[in-house]
């Protein structure tokens, strides 16, 4: 289980306003801002996104490496892909796959992807027999 991530981006205020057009989609609401001046030295200034408590999604102002990183968000139904997919968009991703049944994996895996602004590669993901009660 991951407790948290940084991703690197080059455009703090266009990552931020991306990442809050989409993540919220996903229930991923909460937002804090992280002074690196507050941590050891050399820390880097965060912005972060999280959820239930947990802040786990973290920007940082760097160089991105294009197509270093894939993340699969947690979606609960094959309409929070879809509606998650369509905020990507609209708040300026690209493409990779439209939301349908990922049948290489498995034909309940219901999944789109898109590319964010910085070239990362974002999929948001309902594996049905994951939220089985």
């Amino acid at each position: 289980m991951l407790d948290h991530i940084f991703l690197t981006v080059s455009d703090m205020a266009r990552s931020i306003a991306f990442y809050e057009a989409v993540l919220p989609v996903l229930g991923i609401t909460v937002r804090h801002n992280y002074d690196g001046k507050d941590g050891p030295a050399g820390h880097p200034d965060l912005k972060g996104f999280g959820a239930n408590g947990r802040i786990f999604f973290w920007l940082r102002q760097g160089e991105p490496s294009e197509g270093a990183l894939h993340i699969g968000f947690v979606a609960n139904s094959t309409a929070e892909v879809n509606a998650a997919f369509a905020a990507a968009l609209e708040a300026g991703a690209t493409e990779i796959h439209s939301p349908a049944p990922q049948l290489h994996y498995d034909p309940r895996y219901y999944a789109a992807q898109v590319r964010d602004p910085d070239g990362y590669s974002l999929e948001f993901v309902y594996k049905n027999w994951q939220h089985a009660s």
